[in-house]
């Protein structure tokens, strides 16, 4: 484990950064052994389905018309979303937000009923640049809100942004309803894989770009998460780097939004693990926070297709009831610390 060094940010919690020394090091024996384990949780999930792709004679091709992509989008939605819940921890400088919990994907829903409003059969293409257009609206509008406010209490920053996220999801099942379109947004709460199939989850791959561009600028994005007086001390725009968070964001919760739907928690979950234990650097943690998330992501889809075969309910319901579960833990354990 790290060396940490315990600093309090403005919101009253405190945040570990860690020395920077060898221990940073990626390709441990314990991330070894996270990947293995992830590699074994995908080949499940490329053979879990109620479709006997052996049996058949279409089994092949079945198997990468659905299987394939399903567990390519389980990976690129696992390592969107985690790394979407790291970045805005370290923005806000808080532990117990992510883009569920910031109204994020709320605004990003709002953008999607817009979409259909004004275009009755939108292509995939123009529900994504609905989705991330309003999901950067909603994510700047939550961050300037934070800014003019002087917070004292961490519990303080979600509760505001699940209280902006209801309100802009009411307005989003006021339009639905007027319009008569509750069943797109029913669809979209849902946050299933099953429809995923070739043709159907490529544009989850520009969520690659996002990553790339995350790592790349890990550093500015760290100090970020030290605060606006630290970091402008320390020559960073405090601003440009909160606007980048932000686009960085909005892209990958708005490609995830239109393509699978609302994943609620996941972004909660894994950057508190990985931070739990290896502070909050962001460009030693990124790879931790992949590959959490993508097995995370993966055995919570595979549950879902299992617990009620030949049925299956949506990834969304057993993330939900996981990511609740460590959000009261979390809050219970911060409130033992203080």
């Amino acid at each position: 484990m790290n060396d940490k060094i315990k600093i309090e940010n403005n919101t009253g919690a405190e945040i570990s950064q860690p020395q920077y020394n060898n221990n940073n090091k990626i390709w441990t024996k314990n991330f070894i052994i996270a990947v293995v384990v992830f590699f074994i949780l995908a080949l499940i999930s490329l053979f879990t389905g109620v479709y006997d792709i052996r049996g058949q004679e279409d089994g092949i091709n079945m198997f990468f018309i659905t299987r394939v992509p399903r567990t390519v989008a389980l990976m690129l939605t696992g390592a969107a979303m985690s790394i979407s819940g790291l970045v805005t921890q370290l923005i806000t400088q808080n532990r117990m937000v992510e883009p569920t919990t910031t109204g994020t994907i709320e605004w990003a829903g709002l953008g999607l009923i817009l979409v259909y409003v004004i275009f009755p059969a939108p292509s995939l293409m123009l529900r994504m640049g609905g989705a991330i257009i309003f999901s950067f609206i909603g994510t700047m509008i939550f961050f300037m809100f934070l800014k003019k406010v002087k917070l004292r209490s961490a519990l303080i920053v979600p509760i505001i942004g699940m209280m902006l996220g209801a309100v802009i999801s009411a307005i989003s099942t006021f339009i639905g309803l007027v319009f008569k379109m509750t069943q797109n947004l029913e669809i979209w709460f849902a946050g299933s894989f099953a429809p995923v199939q070739i043709g159907r989850y490529e544009y989850l791959w520009f969520i690659v770009i996002a990553t790339i561009l995350i790592f790349k600028y890990a550093d500015r994005l760290t100090l970020a998460g030290l605060g606006e007086d630290i970091a402008t001390s320390l020559g960073a725009n405090y601003d440009k780097i909160v606007l980048l968070g932000t686009g960085l964001i909005s892209l990958s919760v708005g490609i995830v939004a239109s393509v699978i739907g609302n994943l609620p928690f996941l972004g909660l979950i894994v950057p508190n693990i990985v931070s739990m234990y290896r502070g909050d650097d962001l460009r030693s943690n990124l790879p931790w926070v992949c590959v959490l998330g993508m097995g995370t992501i993966t055995l919570c889809d595979i549950i879902s297709r299992t617990i009620i075969m030949p049925f299956e309910v949506p990834v969304s319901l057993i993330l939900g009831t996981v990511g609740s579960i460590v959000f009261i833990l979390i809050l219970l354990k911060q409130r033992r610390a203080r």
